[in-house]
């Protein structure tokens, strides 16, 4: 196997985690724009898929074997509450790839009770549009011989 393989196959895993590590590393590794916004929108997809059905069960497990009363109004449960109650589920898949990670963001969509479909359809748009919008920004913003010297 060739060291490109492992390098787009390192990008397309760690993008699973942390979104923004697909364009940065694809621009590092020099793939065309096109190619980093594929390895990104595929590597985030699937831990969606992933984080979907792990959700739903341990969501199940949880339900039967956990009957601790826990602290429910965190600062970080209102938090999420407030974005889910202003922006629903569009808001949310919105913010994913920006402050929540894809995980974060697949697992508050599915402790909201929210259709495997919409989960789908929304962290796809979102991941494409942020995909496109970094990955160009990236590009054009470190071609500019400063920031080309500043930052390779």
């Amino acid at each position: 196997m060739s060291e490109s393989f492992w390098t787009l196959l390192g990008i397309y895993f760690l993008c699973w985690f942390k979104f923004i590590s697909g364009p940065v590393l694809g621009y590092m590794a020099g793939y065309s724009v096109w190619k980093t916004i594929l390895v990104t929108v595929a590597g985030m997809m699937s831990s969606v898929v992933l984080f979907t059905f792990i959700g739903v069960k341990f969501k199940s497990l949880l339900a039967i074997h956990w009957n601790k009363p826990r602290p429910t109004f965190t600062k970080k449960n209102r938090n999420i509450v407030k974005i889910w109650k202003k922006y629903g589920q569009i808001g949310i898949a919105f913010l994913s790839p920006l402050i929540l990670t894809p995980i974060g963001g697949t697992l508050i969509l599915v402790s909201f009770g929210t259709k495997k479909k919409n989960i789908y359809f929304h962290m796809f748009w979102s991941s494409l549009l942020w995909a496109i919008f970094f990955s160009f920004s990236i590009d054009s913003l470190l071609s500019i011989p400063f920031f080309e010297k500043l930052f390779l």
